[in-house]
């Protein structure tokens, strides 16, 4: 069997699309879920990225220490950020329609739709959720490249499909922008390869 077979889902994406990602205050506990601190689009036209954008959002939850170590937001800087219900007409306006990408999507979804139900606020109407980390699970394995329960992390496939890491810019930490428009490259990438 060839390879690119075990890829065969990312070409039925279609041209356009966006990309999703969050930084939360943490993982999920016996509390419930975390709080989204930034949430990050990178809008893709014509399997191009021709547009991203970060949303800080204040949260309600502290910010564990392990969390601030992976994106570096502290709970000082994160106390200025505005509220998603102020955020949230933007961010939805801008999901709407869409297809909607995001690299283990397992966590980052049902967050932001926890956050937006409780918040009373309306979810908008997209094309579906594509998990990109589950979609290149088995092409992954193929190629004995490390992967979690989940598949493999931005960073093994960043490094596995010699793709430009925009997190070496900011030092390795993670940013919900950054992160965006690394697994929109990565999904094209991958597309490429198909």
């Amino acid at each position: 069997m060839e390879y690119s077979e075990l890829l065969w889902m990312f070409t039925q994406l279609p041209d356009d699309y966006l990309v999703l990602d969050t930084e939360t205050t943490g993982l999920p506990d016996s509390s419930g879920l975390p709080n989204i601190i930034t949430l990050g689009i990178a809008l893709v036209e014509k399997r191009r990225v021709t547009g991203s954008k970060e949303f800080k959002l204040k949260p309600h939850k502290p910010i564990s220490k392990e969390a601030l170590s992976v994106h570096g937001i502290s709970n000082e800087e994160a106390s200025s950020f505005e509220s998603l219900e102020s955020q949230w007409n933007q961010i939805s306006s801008i999901l709407n329609g869409h297809l909607v990408v995001i690299h283990n999507a397992s966590f980052d979804w049902p967050i932001l739709r926890n956050q937006v139900a409780q918040k009373s606020l309306e979810m908008p109407e997209i094309q579906g959720v594509f998990c990109s980390q589950k979609a290149a699970f088995p092409w992954a394995q193929s190629m004995q490249l490390e992967c979690s329960s989940r598949g493999p992390s931005l960073d093994t496939l960043t490094s596995a499909l010699e793709v430009k890491d925009l997190r070496a810019i900011e030092n390795g930490l993670h940013g919900a922008r950054i992160d965006a428009v690394q697994t929109a490259q990565l999904v094209e990438a991958i597309r490429r390869k198909a």
